[in-house]
């Protein structure tokens, strides 16, 4: 497949996310609950796959997101430098002592385990990037005079305020403008959507911005909640996966919006907290490819595994153009993932190439 990149030597960045990156606060093996000490690292839906691209794949990134300029915003930029995340691009705002003019997000995740499933606590109301406008951001000089060759962003960035929205769609229309391909997560949270107007609003905003989009990327939830494309044939808890279904609504996303020119989902059987059945499929040029398949994939922290499947997927369009190989990438990458704590990817390329040629899981020494 052609998706016309813009050429590396006129770009700064292969690629470039905008979306909100918080703390994440997890209580290792034990819940929330009854913590008494918990391992900091950052997270977010959009910021994640940026870093996987970087970190995993090599590529040269940046995060376009706005921070609180206080102690704990300085902490999560030293989380990205390490994660060798270029933070030139972070919008550092003024805050008050307590965080009434803007704040850091929080995010407290445990793992689940067995038949306890992974659970979430967000904490993340007035901050930072949620308030953020285009004008916070010169995408002119990003896109054009800097040069992007992928931007990224997601639903969860989307939902975090009527502002929110409102950049998401700026950002967008001026990456096209520039020739840059764009590539979305739906991402759908029900409790995000909640404060400013439910599903209804996140089908209105994610319909004008799936416009724009040249790679649309989700699960079956988020295409159904999002766009409003249902799936055939699955039950309500995913005990029957049906993959006629999921082609059928693939399919019919891409005939709704001609301007794509890949859409992805992955597919995933949950036995239990830390036992998935995991693949994914892509469709690209009409026809549709679908990833090896991870049966019994024992997981120890699922969350980020969709977005290293993201980054696994971009960085394989846009190093071999080819959409079997792509999702391939994508599904290796994710499954790996989740083998890992934290949100973020800890695997490197040639673990991810090693996993898609088949390689076990022998000692190496």
């Amino acid at each position: 497949m052609d998706l016309n990149l813009r050429p590396s030597k006129d770009c700064m960045f292969d690629a470039v996310s905008l979306g909100e990156v918080m703390l994440r606060l997890d209580p290792g093996e034990g819940r929330i609950r009854t913590a008494r000490s918990f391992r900091a690292w950052e997270g977010g839906g959009e910021y994640n796959v940026i870093r996987g691209l970087r970190k995993c794949f090599g590529m040269k990134t940046a995060v376009l997101t706005a921070l609180a300029d206080n102690e704990v915003g300085r902490l999560v930029e030293d989380f990205m430098m390490q994660g060798g995340v270029d933070t030139s691009l972070v919008k550092w705002m003024d805050t008050d002592g307590i965080g009434r003019i803007c704040r850091n997000g929080l995010n407290f995740t445990e793992r689940g385990f067995g038949i306890r499933g992974a659970k979430g606590c967000s904490d993340r109301a007035n901050t930072a990037i949620s308030k953020a406008t285009p004008a916070d951001f010169d995408f002119d000089y990003i896109f054009g005079e800097l040069g992007v060759r992928w931007l990224h962003t997601g639903g969860i960035y989307a939902a975090l305020s009527e502002q929110a929205s409102e950049t998401v769609i700026a950002a967008i229309k001026t990456a096209k403008k520039y020739g840059t391909i764009v590539s979305y997560d739906l991402n759908y949270r029900p409790s995000m959507w909640s404060a400013i107007g439910g599903q209804a609003k996140a089908q209105e905003v994610n319909k004008e911005i799936a416009k724009y989009v040249d790679v649309m990327i989700g699960n079956e939830e988020d295409f159904t909640a999002c766009l409003g494309f249902e799936i055939e044939g699955n039950d309500a808890d995913l005990k029957t996966l049906n993959l006629d279904g999921y082609k059928k609504m693939i399919n019919t996303a891409a005939a709704t919006y001609p301007n794509f020119k890949a859409v992805a989902t992955t597919l995933r059987q949950v036995k239990t907290a830390t036992v998935n059945d995991w693949s994914a499929i892509c469709w690209a040029d009409g026809e549709i490819f679908k990833a090896a398949d991870y049966k019994g994939l024992e997981i120890m922290d699922r969350v980020g595994g969709g977005d290293s499947f993201a980054s696994g997927l971009i960085y394989g369009l846009m190093t071999t153009g080819d959409a079997e190989k792509a999702v391939n990438y994508g599904a290796a990458h994710g499954a790996l993932a989740m083998t890992t704590p934290g949100d973020t990817s800890m695997a490197n390329v040639k673990e991810v190439e090693g996993i898609m040629g088949g390689a076990g899981a022998r000692v190496q020494r």
